[in-house]
């Protein structure tokens, strides 16, 4: 379990265009793009169960839930002080009756369970697992922004074995990636996951993709990847593109999360 860091300086800020509230720390990691496109990419129904894991402030999983009316969502974060706030903004965004903030280690499925999560009982995860591999990347000075961004080897593999010990049969993980790292995913999935399918992020057209929107089926058989037209951020001029402006501000699901 994270060791305690300290109190933090935030900051409240505004998402989707104005309608999603979130206090978030000044230093450190912030709430980006990534957070949006994987809410914008995960379904959700009223009478289901979803579970952000590694969901800092909440925003991935309060995206959802601002989008999906009814839907319960458990956010599970390792950092006390991120989980505070992660708890703050339910309450900010008045859905509190249905979100729920716990401080737990995404990757013990023990600790899981004893904070009162059960195997095979969610409909969906989502996720958004620190990607850079410590190994190769130079690493943050700050604690929080290293736990966000770098990871140590295998951590893919544990936090899909979470996903899977979480959600039922025919349930959904959602999760996104470094783009360069798809194989990884691929390899990660084999097995337990079935009906994967694909949707590359680009900074601009023409560009190589910078992340992958992953879209997977516990259990199943072994089909082929499909793979879905690429988002494109931004026009020439480097101006968001009116399909990313109606994700990021606009609340618009993407083609990846499916009915």
């Amino acid at each position: 379990m994270a060791a305690e860091r300290g109190p933090l300086e935030t900051s409240e800020d505004t998402v989707l265009g104005g309608r999603l509230l979130l206090r978030q720390p000044l230093s450190g990691h912030r709430v980006g793009h990534d957070a949006i496109l994987l809410a914008a990419a995960t379904a959700g129904r009223a009478d289901e169960q979803a579970v952000d894991l590694g969901a800092g402030v909440g925003a991935a999983g309060l995206a959802l839930a601002a989008r999906a009316g009814g839907l319960k969502v458990t956010l599970i974060e390792i950092d006390a002080a991120l989980s505070r706030l992660a708890a703050e903004n339910t309450r900010l965004n008045h859905m509190d009756d249905r979100v729920t903030a716990l401080m737990c280690d995404v990757e013990d499925v023990d600790a899981l369970a004893a904070a009162g999560l059960r195997p095979g009982n969610a409909d969906r995860v989502l996720m958004n697992p620190p990607f850079r591999d410590a190994r190769r990347h130079n690493v943050s000075p700050d604690a929080r922004r290293r736990l966000a961004h770098s990871g140590e080897p295998g951590l893919l593999e544990r936090w899909v074995a979470s996903a899977a010990w979480l959600l039922k049969s025919g349930g959904v993980l959602t999760l996104i990636w470094r783009a360069d790292a798809l194989g990884e995913v691929f390899a990660v999935l084999a097995g337990a996951f079935s009906g994967v399918a694909v949707l590359p992020v680009a900074p601009r057209a023409g560009a190589a993709a910078i992340r992958v929107l992953v879209r997977a089926v516990k259990g199943g058989g072994g089909n082929a990847p499909v793979f879905l037209p690429a988002l494109i951020l931004n026009d020439a001029q480097g101006q968001p593109t009116p399909a990313a402006e109606a994700v990021l501000r606009g609340g618009q699901s993407l083609g990846l999360a499916e009915a």
